[in-house]
């Protein structure tokens, strides 16, 4: 089993930084390079740049009350999460597809129910 990851592209763990400017401001994001393409990945669904998702990213995130104060782990746990939605049938794996147009609403209930029947009942 160990062998699939150990075996795997050793660049696939590299660690690169990237700057950007967000509202003014230069600030540099370090990843690992799976993780930078995964955003590309993401970005691309709805032409943006990996700067601008960040961007998106990061300002909708403060529109919502949340703290991004460790704003690269929050990055890995979106790329982690595109692939879990995908893997789980929540989002279209079709790339022509734009993240921006699904029902995010309905795709968060479904996500909510699901946890509901798997959380074990006490008597």
């Amino acid at each position: 089993m160990c062998q699939l990851f150990i075996d795997s592209d050793p660049a696939l763990w590299a660690s690169h930084t990237r700057s950007f400017r967000m509202d003014g401001m230069v600030t540099s994001v370090r990843m690992e390079e799976l993780f930078w393409r995964t955003l590309e990945t993401i970005g691309e669904r709805d032409d943006l740049s990996v700067p601008q998702l960040l961007h998106r990213l990061y300002n909708e995130s403060l529109d919502a009350g949340h703290d991004v104060g460790n704003f690269t782990s929050f990055l890995r746990v979106c790329c982690l999460r595109y692939l879990d939605l995908q893997m789980r049938g929540l989002i279209p794996v079709e790339e022509r597809v734009q993240l921006s147009q699904l029902p995010a609403a309905d795709i968060l209930a479904l996500e909510s129910d699901e946890r509901e029947k798997a959380a074990p009942r006490l008597l």
